[in-house]
């Protein structure tokens, strides 16, 4: 389906290919492009002066950032109330390790229980737009499950392909939502051969991390939201759980059109960018770290971070330009560590984070140790789920 461009708010003018720039379309059905057969990312009018007034301020979730997302009329937005999540201070954690300043942004708060909702409730809204049916995805559970939810309320067919050891509570709210699960044997990699095995003739759109133009557009918002929540005041350093790596890359996104547009000062330096993996599944390490070409042929295996058992990320090159450009780093972090994180944020803060949450705080702690990150720099966390949702990972570790 095309698109006419009638009368809209939003400022979206084309998409490019994040590998060699070449132009496409953003009036018609794009999944990934065409020329390099990697990922599409949407272009917006930042020349024409905009101002931060632009913001809907009636607009308490992330839609209000309209001029800068990609929906072009109102009707087809699907929303559940996704972003505007809550920065919350960490007094006691900060105290206990002399940091000047420690802030988490919980994301759990979102609906369907993760950061995911963003990136679903506009990756959906895009596809009634543009006139899809259904659409597919494979996923380490929250993905799966916000997409099952924005597919039922836009009233489209939802095909969610799971790991079998994804915990139950992803599975069962998928199947409330409506939503076709299927099982897979293995991790989100072998998940993804399967949709691609089973939509072979095209009929859904593949919903996939990167795959189409439009979550990372949903993703973005973290970023705007940080900016006007600190008052444009950026942190020195944020801490991201990567595993296909949409947030990372969105939330630069965000921070670079804000720069064109003049609402960051123009002498204000952007945060250093950190990824955080699992031990279990870490090959944008691997890659950053030169003991690997890319990520094509790393073997990953399960970790208690669902979310970061991603052993082959399409965007692995969008993520190292992010990390260049930042001057960033990418840390890994242990199953045990993630416990003992989950243990500081609940026991200390009051928060029952995802393992991923978990593990920014613990490789900040790593950081702290040596010398990367400095006591006297503002430090900003993301948790990007509900720990509510791991319990068949975690129960009975709490005290271990």
């Amino acid at each position: 389906m095309k698109l006419v461009a009638t009368e809209t708010l939003s400022r979206l003018t084309s998409l490019h290919c994040s590998a060699c720039g070449t132009k496409y379309s953003a009036f018609d059905l794009q999944r990934t492009s065409t020329c390099c057969t990697l990922p599409l990312v949407a272009d917006y009018d930042l020349h024409e002066p905009l101002g931060r007034d632009a913001i809907d301020q009636a607009d308490s979730s992330m839609w209000r950032y309209g001029a800068l997302l990609p929906l072009l009329h109102e009707e087809n937005k699907v929303t559940l109330g996704e972003g505007m999540t809550p920065m919350l201070n960490l007094p006691r954690l900060a105290a206990r390790h002399e940091l000047s300043s420690l802030l988490l942004k919980d994301e759990g708060q979102n609906p369907t229980g993760s950061f995911k909702a963003r990136g679903l409730s506009m990756a959906i809204s895009k596809a009634k737009e543009l006139g899809v049916d259904g659409c597919i995805i494979p996923t380490a559970g929250n993905a799966g499950v916000a997409m099952a939810a924005y597919c039922a309320r836009a009233g489209l067919k939802a095909v969610v392909v799971m790991p079998r050891h994804t915990p139950q509570a992803f599975k069962e709210e998928c199947y409330w939502y409506g939503a076709e699960v299927e099982l897979v044997d293995g991790l989100i990699s072998d998940c993804g051969a399967r949709v691609r095995q089973r939509n072979a003739n095209g009929a859904l759109l593949d919903i996939s991390t990167l795959k189409e133009p439009y979550r990372l557009e949903g993703k973005k918002t973290m970023g705007y939201e940080i900016a006007e929540q600190l008052n444009w005041q950026l942190p020195d350093v944020l801490l991201y759980p990567a595993g296909g790596g949409t947030g990372l890359i969105g939330i630069w996104k965000a921070f670079q059109e804000m720069k064109a547009l003049g609402w960051l000062a123009p002498h204000h330096a952007l945060p250093r960018m950190v990824a955080v993996q699992a031990k279990n599944c870490c090959p944008l390490l691997e890659t950053y770290a030169g003991r690997q070409p890319n990520c094509h042929s790393y073997q990953g295996s399960p970790t208690l971070a669902n979310g970061l058992a991603v052993p082959h990320p399409l965007g692995e090159a969008m993520m190292l330009r992010v990390l260049r450009e930042s001057r960033g780093t990418v840390v890994s972090v242990s199953e045990e560590d993630m416990l003992a994180g989950m243990r500081d944020l609940g026991q200390q803060e009051g928060l029952f984070v995802a393992p991923e949450g978990a593990a920014v705080w613990m490789a900040a702690r790593q950081l702290l140790a040596t010398g990367w990150l400095q006591r006297n720099e503002s430090v900003l966390l993301l948790n990007t789920g509900s720990g509510q949702k791991y319990m068949d990972n975690v129960a009975g570790r709490a005290m271990r």
